[in-house]
């Protein structure tokens, strides 16, 4: 493969609180990348959600992971974050995980230390591997790499389980295995939002669920904290859904609806999946 060259790790060092928002699939992307962001989340829950109608349980497989990953990366170029939960098994599988979403265009790929089959980071009931087994994957993960470019994101979920203390180990353990960037699931208080960038050295990501365990702050608030990352892995998706029942639900209280309603014009569709483009290479086809 083709080493694509790339700032993102230059970017992440700057902690500035980079926002970066979830797509569920490639239309999503697209949205994403025309309103200005400068990198793009491949959501596992998100995906889950959409593409299967079930809830973030580990019921996505790896093909369909690649797949999806191809489509958002075509779709956009944007830097991809791709959620790749525990890697599909052990530090074995770990590789072949890595290898094929970094084939499929992923710049970053984020692993976790749950036991499989993992939940979101936000359910209760979770549970995590040994330390000492989630590290070896990490490892298994940055040997499989084939480009110095893609970044391996490792992730925790031991606040929950094991309390704060244990997930900055774990996150500390995790960096010197050799993970770039670090995410720590689901801080319950400000003050150890705060704390977490003093502890761990590595750049640093926040995911923030609306409705979810962690306090809402402001980007720019934990920027001066120091974290380079500032996820908000499904309010694309969320809004999406209260767009959809609000829109349907008039449908059915009137039996009709048009572009005054709350729905994006058919206008405005066509141009962000590029329409006009594949028109003019139409008519430059048919011309040979």
């Amino acid at each position: 493969m083709v080493c694509t060259p790339t700032d993102f790790r230059e970017r992440l060092k700057r902690r500035d609180g980079l926002l970066v928002p979830g797509a569920a699939n490639a239309l999503a992307a697209l949205v994403v990348a025309d309103l200005g962001y400068e990198a793009v989340y491949l959501s596992g829950a998100g995906l889950t959600n959409t593409y299967l109608g079930l809830p973030d349980l580990a019921f996505v497989s790896l093909p369909e992971l690649v797949q999806h990953t191809m489509a958002i990366k075509a779709a956009t170029g944007l830097p991809l974050i791709v959620d790749a939960d525990t890697g599909f098994g052990n530090a074995l599988n770990v590789r072949y995980t890595v290898q094929s979403l970094e084939r499929a265009g992923a710049d970053v790929i984020q692993l976790e230390d749950q036991v499989s089959p993992k939940k979101c980071g936000h359910f209760s009931g979770k549970e995590v591997v040994p330390a000492v087994e989630m590290a070896g994957k990490i490892q298994a993960a940055v040997d499989a790499r084939r480009c110095p470019e893609t970044l391996i994101m490792a992730r925790t979920d031991a606040r929950a389980v094991e309390g704060f203390d244990r997930a900055v180990e774990r996150a500390q353990l995790y960096e010197q295995a050799g993970a770039d960037v670090i995410f720590v699931e689901a801080p319950e208080s400000i003050d150890e939002l705060e704390r977490l960038p003093q502890l761990i050295r590595a750049p640093l990501l926040i995911n923030i669920v609306v409705g979810g365990k962690t306090p809402v702050v402001g980007r720019e608030r934990l920027a001066q904290m120091g974290f380079s990352l500032v996820l908000y892995a499904n309010v694309a998706l969320q809004s999406a859904v209260k767009g959809m029942q609000t829109a349907l639900s008039l449908l059915k209280e009137r039996g009709e609806l048009d572009e005054s309603g709350p729905v994006a014009s058919f206008r405005e569709r066509q141009r962000l999946v590029r329409k006009p483009e594949f028109d003019e290479l139409a008519k430059r086809y048919s011309k040979s």
